[in-house]
């Protein structure tokens, strides 16, 4: 790890606004930043060493901030989302049944025992990919509001279900290792809460305005690497940690001064940095000698695609649906998860991550067409502005 490839990497990531610069293509950034990557990567020229060790942990920090900026800028304290939980959660569960049955037929026809893991995967939503997708292109209106919680409770949902999926043996540790994550982000939350109504929190910000200290974001990143070193150490993915104290923020309200700030830090050096390394850690080259896991790939993309864009059926507009599918993180952990645990056969790991590839396309068209269809921000159709507190700055 050189500076010289922070610099690469930082030059290259300059790629993702480019292409989300034409109005009319309504592209989202991370994009990109993904095909930057694989561009660069072992599919490409293989020129960004995507295995090295100081390069993956800056990548999973940017990952654990991607995750808590999701996380807090979902608007939980907007009556309008509460209202939407209902027909959300009745997605999320819908969209899981009709994966579960696309899981068992999939698996029957390529032999591999895995039902349950592909079903999981067709289920998720990645909300590290949609919620900036939803903000780049400023959608808003009331199928996006019932859009978010469906993706909180099927990303949520999924990374917990995970580790018991993909390592049965292990599963009581991997449920006791999310409930200590979720439980940590409860408790966070009722501090919080405490803090802003006893005024704590509006004098530290007085005196970190004042005197430049800082300190909410100190505080926040502080608190999000100790969620994530438990994560860790209980074998949890970084993901949950990330956006569970992300939402624990929002119920509270974060300061705009701090949204300033993990804004630079996220989308300036360490989102683009994790999006552009996951895109170098991917090798597709390797299906090519399994051709029956390129069609596997193709056919869990198009299988998660087709159970969201069912959705289309109880009332949800169907770019909406196919943004939905966008999965991220549940297939990179299984990938990584089924390759150390020598449970998935040489090519899956990658048709996995293929699988994902249409996915991202997909969501990505998905999100233009509800630009193109006026689901956006506006005087009829804005989307609440995120919760303040007292002491924020303008």
């Amino acid at each position: 790890m050189t500076f010289g490839t922070l610099a690469v990497i930082s030059v290259i990531a300059v790629l993702g606004p480019l292409l989300a610069l034409p109005k009319r293509w309504h592209q989202p950034v991370v994009l990109g930043e993904l095909i930057a990557g694989i561009v660069l990567g072992p599919t490409g020229i293989d020129r960004l060493p995507a295995g090295d060790v100081t390069l993956t942990f800056l990548a999973q920090i940017g990952f654990a901030l991607v995750m808590f900026v999701a996380g807090s800028h979902v608007p939980v304290r907007d009556p309008r989302l509460r209202e939407s939980l209902r027909i959300g959660a009745v997605r999320a569960i819908a969209v899981g049944v009709v994966a579960a049955a696309l899981g068992v037929i999939i698996a029957n026809i390529f032999g591999t025992g895995h039902a349950a893991l592909y079903a999981l995967l067709m289920a998720s939503s990645s909300a590290a990919l949609i919620l900036p997708i939803v903000e780049s292109l400023r959608l808003g209106g009331l199928p996006v509001l019932q859009l978010l919680p469906q993706v909180a409770i099927a990303d949520t949902a999924c990374i917990v279900a995970l580790p018991l999926v993909i390592d049965p043996q292990h599963a009581a540790r991997s449920a006791l290792g999310a409930l200590a994550v979720l439980a940590s982000a409860a408790v966070l939350f009722v501090a919080l809460r405490h803090l802003e109504r006893t005024g704590a929190r509006k004098r530290a910000h007085d005196v970190s305005e004042e005197r430049k200290f800082a300190l909410e974001l100190r505080t926040s990143l502080a608190v999000l690497f100790g969620m994530a070193a438990l994560a860790v150490s209980t074998h949890i993915s970084i993901m949950l940690a990330g956006f569970s104290f992300g939402l624990a923020v929002a119920l509270v309200g974060e300061p705009r001064r701090l949204a300033r700030q993990l804004f630079a830090l996220t989308e300036g050096f360490l989102g683009p940095l994790f999006f552009v390394w996951l895109g170098a850690s991917l090798d597709l080259r390797v299906l090519g000698s399994h051709p029956s896991f390129i069609v596997l790939g193709l056919v869990l993309g198009l299988g998660a695609i087709a159970a969201h864009v069912a959705m289309r059926l109880i009332g949800q507009p169907m770019p909406i649906g196919a943004l939905a599918a966008a999965q991220l993180g549940v297939p990179v952990a299984a990938a990584t998860i089924g390759t150390q645990l020598h449970v998935l056969q040489a090519g899956e790991p990658a048709a996995l991550m293929l699988g994902a590839i249409v996915t991202i396309v997909v969501a990505a068209v998905g999100g233009a067409l509800a630009a193109r269809a006026g689901l956006v921000s506006g005087p009829a159709t804005a989307q609440p502005k995120r919760p303040t507190t007292s002491g924020d700055v303008l």
